[in-house]
């Protein structure tokens, strides 16, 4: 399946420009909200899942905060992003791996995601990432997961998407992580259409 997500999202990334994919944000503002929340240090390390090409470490870097890795399944949208940042990007460290199959070797602050998990729907593959987060995730950290609502869209980029509510969310995460704050919002496609998001906002307990 690996391999097979990859080729999908090299796909996408080399054949589509950024606003013609329904995901496009110019200015990443719920997440930015959510992250501000948190109250990180400059040096806090954020992790962002299935960053794409997304303008999020455009912004987290403007503001100061220099410790930001970016990971994504597709070679070719990090290469994309690795242009775009160009020299601002020095800091940034870029893995390309699927979250699936991905062995955490840091320890983050942060651990952000606007609509991956919504991508996953096998319960061992939401198992598998579930893993990686809690490896990675220190005691302390906050998790940051979005993705289609219960009312939301049943595909996207032509795949399946299992829709979800903030109960489904926090169960997966399990009894150590606190949700500190849930709402829905629709999200407004580049071709006007509207998508019904969840967004969790949550903190790993100290102990």
């Amino acid at each position: 399946m690996t391999g097979a997500r990859s080729e999908h999202w090299d796909k996408v990334f080399t054949t589509k420009v950024e606003n013609e994919v329904s995901w496009f944000q110019p200015r990443p503002e719920t997440s930015l909200r959510l992250i501000h929340a948190c109250n990180l240090r400059k040096d806090a390390c954020i992790l962002d899942v299935g960053a794409g090409v997304s303008h999020l470490p455009d912004v987290l870097l403007a503001e100061g905060l220099n410790n930001v890795v970016l990971l994504d399944v597709s070679a070719a949208a990090l290469e994309r992003l690795k242009v775009r940042l160009g020299g601002d990007g020095r800091s940034v460290r870029f893995i390309v791996a699927d979250i699936t199959t991905w062995e955490p070797d840091l320890v983050v602050d942060l651990w952000h995601d606007r609509a991956v998990l919504h991508f996953l729907t096998e319960s061992g593959d939401r198992a598998a990432y579930a893993e990686a987060l809690r490896h990675s995730v220190k005691m302390g950290g906050f998790v940051i997961i979005s993705g289609f609502a219960l009312g939301g869209p049943e595909r996207c980029s032509g795949l399946p998407v299992l829709r979800a509510g903030q109960d489904d969310i926090a169960a997966l995460l399990g009894p150590d992580f606190d949700l500190l704050e849930a709402f829905e919002e629709d999200h407004q496609t580049p071709s006007g259409g509207r998508q019904r998001f969840v967004f969790t906002r949550f903190h790993r307990r100290l102990v």
